[in-house]
């Protein structure tokens, strides 16, 4: 331990550094910018004071990326803390960046025994990492696009937004595309639509007599000419559009189940029932591979948010749902909950308890996603894949179930 600590409040161009020794003096105030020379300026500056502990709120990016890598340790403390926390330095409501670097550095030196250093994962699971959630971001924005292209057919062109199913689906798409206007389906029969379906590999799980009923039965459109062109136009460059982000999400989804199937704890989570290599990849990616991580299976819990909170005081105790959380893990976590539930006679049964007493059901599965985090804790820690015939709980149900 050098003496000192450092605080780093993070900002888009520039940062401001604030460096106290143990007894919280200010050592040193500056300001360093975004840019190669000021990382590398920033990183002369501390090593001036040894290697002090640094305080940040943002526990990932490219400055956490080269203050690890200079050896430094990097301390995340939750911006919910620094906000609850300012109080106690100032009564007034004010704040600047300056302020808040010598808060975080001061934070640390009072109160570091509270936080964790940030310990840096391997380079396939922030690779793993990078995948999933830029996959992620592609489906948000692939539901964002087919939002706009429906709302954009009902105003004109409603029987191509009810056709199919899913209008983001490949065949979907590729009909607004050879489509857009009704007065491109005009002389649309079933034959025309047998072959295009045929084309396009359609599942047939509807005739095409329905499809094109549906087609048929839709309100026709009171657009002017011109106002229809232009609609056609713009409803097949969101098609186009639409159909690149599925291109490079398969491409994306290929990439990440190859690349989870190679990792040891990939293959771990890959174990519980009906986790696939997408989910999994998704639960490794949050979690990560350091086991000192997670103190218990409640830490793991919390930090997913499929624990709630319990205020009580007195003879009063209310219970909450828990908003501040890790929600990528949350939405992995629930989505193997929800998908285990098929394949787990244990599963179900918690999910089932959890409907009987009157829980729907997003409150059913992070019930069920709870009791699946001491199992996933267990065999993260033992480094063991899941075994249903050591899982006690799952034991002592089946014979109640099957008998």
């Amino acid at each position: 331990m050098s003496g000192y600590f450092a605080g780093l409040d993070w900002a888009s161009t520039t940062h401001a550094v604030c460096i106290i020794d143990e007894h919280g003096g200010v050592q040193r105030e500056f300001e360093i910018a975004h840019t190669a020379a000021g990382l590398s300026e920033l990183v002369r500056h501390l090593k001036r004071f040894g290697t002090p502990p640094i305080a940040i709120e943002r526990p990932s990016g490219l400055l956490v990326d080269t203050l690890v890598e200079a050896g430094f340790t990097v301390v995340p403390i939750h911006p919910n803390v620094v906000k609850a926390t300012r109080p106690r330095y100032r009564s007034h409501g004010a704040k600047s960046d300056a302020s808040d670097a010598y808060l975080l550095a001061d934070l640390l030196r009072t109160d570091g025994h509270r936080f964790k250093p940030l310990a840096p994962q391997s380079d396939e699971l922030r690779a793993l990492r990078a995948l999933v959630r830029g996959r992620d971001d592609l489906l948000a924005t692939r539901v964002q696009l087919a939002n706009q292209l429906h709302a954009l057919l009902e105003s004109f062109w409603p029987g191509a937004a009810e056709i199919f199913a899913d209008i983001a689906s490949p065949i979907a798409v590729a009909f607004i595309e050879r489509y857009p206007t009704p007065e491109a389906a005009a002389r649309l029969g079933p034959k025309r639509l047998a072959a295009f379906c045929a084309q396009h590999a359609y599942c047939g799980r509807r005739p095409i007599e329905e499809l094109l009923a549906r087609l048929q039965r839709a309100p026709a459109s009171a657009c002017a000419e011109l106002e229809m062109e232009a609609k056609g136009e713009l409803a097949r460059a969101l098609a186009r559009t639409l159909r690149g982000l599925l291109e490079q999400q398969r491409a994306l989804s290929s990439r990440i189940e190859h690349h989870v199937a190679e990792l040891e704890d990939g293959r771990l989570l890959m174990s519980f029932p009906r986790a696939g290599r997408i989910c999994a990849a998704q639960l490794l990616a949050e979690i990560g591979t350091v086991r000192e991580r997670f103190t218990s299976e409640a830490h793991l819990a919390a930090e997913a948010g499929v624990a709630p909170l319990t205020f009580a005081s007195g003879k009063s105790k209310a219970v909450a749902f828990r908003f501040s959380c890790n929600h990528r893990l949350r939405a992995a976590l629930t989505c193997l909950a929800d998908n285990s539930r098929h394949a787990s006679p244990w599963a179900a049964a918690v999910y089932a308890r959890a409907r009987a007493r009157g829980c729907d059901h997003p409150h059913a599965t992070r019930i069920l996603a709870r009791a699946w985090t001491r199992v996933i804790w267990r065999a993260w820690q033992d480094r063991k894949p899941y075994d249903p015939t050591r899982h006690r709980a799952a034991q002592h149900l089946v014979p109640t179930i099957t008998g």
